[in-house]
């Protein structure tokens, strides 16, 4: 599995995490920056703090602190940035991913879009429904997110992303 030297924004993976969030791909703002969610308009930072997954809203490149909070990043394509639509069939690295999370093994996996879920479970984003998921993905629980991007705010909600929370922190009380 290729490192994180050719990855436009370098993953965030160790072991024990409780919760790996997967985006798309950066945007153009993030691969810029090499940090996660660097657009100021994206409420990602905002809402992790929102819903007490972090004790303080974190700065976009303040991205590599995430694991003292129990929680890892990656994408499922890290080699392109853009807007999801545009980018190439080859660009999403479904099998790349799975084999990160069966390595690094968390307890919970969320992606942060239909669209990330889509490309990694091989089904469309009309038959993805937000929240916890049925099966798992490489043993651990599987959740999908509402976009936190600008592009998606029209569609954004809050209510799956409280949910999440909720449920890390019931397995943290119950751990």
């Amino acid at each position: 599995m290729p490192g994180n030297g050719d990855y436009l924004v370098p993953d965030v993976l160790e072991d024990g995490l409780t919760l790996v969030l997967v985006g798309t791909a950066p945007s153009r703002i993030s691969a810029a920056q090499r940090a996660y969610y660097a657009n100021p308009t994206n409420k990602f930072w905002r809402v992790l703090h929102e819903i007490g997954l972090t004790p303080r809203q974190f700065q976009a490149q303040e991205y590599p602190l995430l694991p003292t909070c129990g929680i890892g990043l990656t994408d499922v394509a890290k080699r392109h940035s853009g807007v999801d639509a545009d980018l190439p069939p080859g660009a999403w690295q479904p099998l790349e991913l799975r084999e990160k999370i069966a390595r690094y093994r968390p307890t919970l996996v969320a992606f942060t879009s239909k669209r990330g879920a889509s490309e990694v479970l091989a089904i469309s984003t009309g038959r993805v429904p937000y929240g916890r998921q049925e099966q798992l993905l490489e043993g651990a629980e599987l959740w999908v997110l509402p976009s936190t991007s600008p592009l998606g705010h029209t569609h954004f909600r809050l209510e799956p992303w409280r949910a999440l929370a909720d449920r890390v922190a019931a397995w943290r009380a119950a751990g």
